[in-house]
């Protein structure tokens, strides 16, 4: 069925690489255990003493680890099979992990990641996949031919695009960005790859240095202009129009360079373990991770930098607080879980919302969380052991439709924060613009309009149902609600103004967050109370 086949197109934590895929694009590409170069420091040597039992392995002392790292992380992302961040990682094992990749995908291992370099990964994939198209754009107008733009091996132009990105993003040392990327290719591919990403990165540095990189003029039609402004801020055309259409298009502008500008993230302490807002910063601050608090939940603070210090700690590990955005916590605020309720999380997996409800019951009550996912499920039921709240947690493995037809239970309050396009939080998932497509919003509605009906048939009378999503979009939103309500007169709206704070009240009484106005990821929620 449609909800069955959809209910999991955003993506969430768990990463489904596909190491058979990325193996493929290896040999496609030729990455070259076998090419060797004569003069580069390559030896057999055992990686790690604390893992005797690890083969010997190939070391290059010459590669720049985080620069090979982000090479065959930005191939992955591409495959479908990781994020741009390391965040889903649990700790002081995720440079090994990274770096085994580079084992098995160019044949080698180089220096270990230090912090600095797991931070630079996150920098420069990020980066890079946030500007892919202004750096394709750079990368075919010094190439001079399409021809040889189209047909370029996928690593060689991942190097390509990191050379780019440091070069014209970063300001870092163009001549060592240079040489650097020069022996990647080399090594990873062969000579003459090494040659023409020389050439071409050099030609990079002398236009940057003359202030002449080519940039596309904004002129002509509707459509001519969007074309070059999606270029300019790095966003797909259709995104681009959509948001002229409906914001009109200098709010369109500021909120594409919202989505490339390095994120900030929220951390909320987790009180379902007795830990308050004040022992999390008294942590943070001997940590030594700068933060502010939030200024409108009580237990939730940002930080700017210090994500890798905070994991390598444990403080996500072992429970004492969850990487969640304010603007997700001002929804668990419209849903206002109270000791004693009985809460449906609809599509509840990887559980930071069901997480939040349930540590809010203090005990008392309980969260039934539905997922058709069932790898994500069990990670949520783990999580839920570690934060203290699994008895007041009870997972199902159900699509939801299922689920309505064959239960006869119904809650006080039922969340259904639906499966949609994202695109409120395209700050933190860079790649996620590059994985949607028009034609997945008309398959996102119908969706989104079946899971409704259907959660709706698990609501008491005088009953609560919340729809929310991570996106911006007025289709997604408002109109769904709308539509509802033609279908659902039983239903009727509850303002948000009693929840969350007015600036996040909308004139019809849902709660959005925008993350231009906000400094938050975008978000919707309405709150329909059951008349009958």
């Amino acid at each position: 069925m449609l909800s069955q086949a959809l209910s999991v197109l955003p993506l969430n934590s768990a990463e489904l690489f596909s190491a058979s895929a990325l193996n493929g694009t290896a040999k496609k590409v030729k990455l070259a255990s076998n090419t060797r170069q004569p003069n580069s420091t390559t030896s057999t040597h055992r990686i790690g003493p604390s893992n005797p039992s690890r083969k010997t392995q190939k070391l290059n002392l010459e590669v720049s680890p985080h620069r090979a790292v982000s090479a065959v992380r930005l191939m992955r992302i591409e495959l479908g099979g990781a994020f741009a961040d390391l965040l889903n990682e649990q700790g002081k094992g995720s440079g090994d992990n990274e770096m085994g990749y580079v084992e098995r995908t160019l044949g080698f291992r180089t220096r270990d990641l230090d912090d600095r370099n797991l931070r630079l990964v996150t920098d420069i994939v990020g980066g890079t996949i946030r500007w892919r198209r202004y750096l394709d754009h750079l990368i075919l107008s010094l190439c001079h031919d399409e021809d040889t733009f189209r047909c370029m091996e996928p690593l060689l132009l991942q190097i390509l695009r990191i050379g780019f990105y440091e070069i014209v993003k970063l300001d870092m040392p163009p001549y060592a960005v240079v040489d650097e990327n020069v022996r990647l290719a080399k090594v990873a591919l062969r000579p003459g790859a090494g040659n023409l990403v020389n050439g071409i990165l050099r030609k990079l540095v002398l236009l940057k240095e003359s202030n002449s990189l080519p940039s596309p003029e904004v002129n002509g039609d509707d459509r001519q202009q969007a074309r070059a402004l999606s270029t300019i801020y790095s966003h797909p055309v259709w995104m681009v129009r959509r948001w002229i259409k409906f914001l009109g298009r200098e709010e369109a502008i500021r909120l594409m360079m919202w989505n490339n500008s390095d994120p900030t993230f929220s951390l909320r302490a987790n009180i379902g373990k007795g830990y308050r807002r004040a022992d999390l910063v008294a942590q943070l601050e001997k940590l030594k991770v700068p933060y502010d608090l939030s200024a409108h939940l009580d237990e939730f603070v940002r930080i700017k930098t210090g994500m890798q210090v905070v994991i390598q700690a444990g403080l996500l590990k072992d429970g004492f607080c969850s990487v969640q955005d304010e603007s997700a916590g001002l929804v668990v605020s419209i849903v206002d879980p109270q000791p004693g309720e009985s809460i449906l999380d609809c599509c509840a997996a990887p559980g930071g919302k069901t997480l939040f409800l349930a540590s809010c019951l203090y005990g008392q009550g309980m969260v039934t969380a539905v997922d058709i996912n069932k790898g994500r499920l069990r990670i949520l039921k783990e999580t839920a052991k570690i934060h203290q709240v699994h008895n007041v947690v009870t997972a199902v493995h159900s699509d939801l439709q299922t689920f309505a037809e064959n239960n006869h239970v119904k809650y006080d309050k039922v969340l259904l924060d639906a499966p949609c396009s994202g695109l409120g939080v395209l700050s933190k998932r860079a790649d996620l613009r590059w994985n949607r497509r028009l034609e997945d919003m008309e398959q996102l509605k119908t969706l989104q309009d079946e899971l409704l009906d259907s959660a709706s048939m698990l609501v008491k009378p005088d009953g609560v149902i919340i729809y929310s999503t991570c996106s911006i979009d007025l289709e997604e939103n408002e109109e769904r609600v709308a539509s509802f309500l033609l279908r659902h007169p039983e239903f009727v709206v509850d303002t948000a103004d009693r929840y969350v704070p007015h600036e996040f009240v909308t004139e019809n009484g849902f709660y959005r967050s925008n993350p231009v106005k906000h400094s938050l990821d975008g978000a919707f929620a309405a709150r329909l109370i059951r008349s009958q």
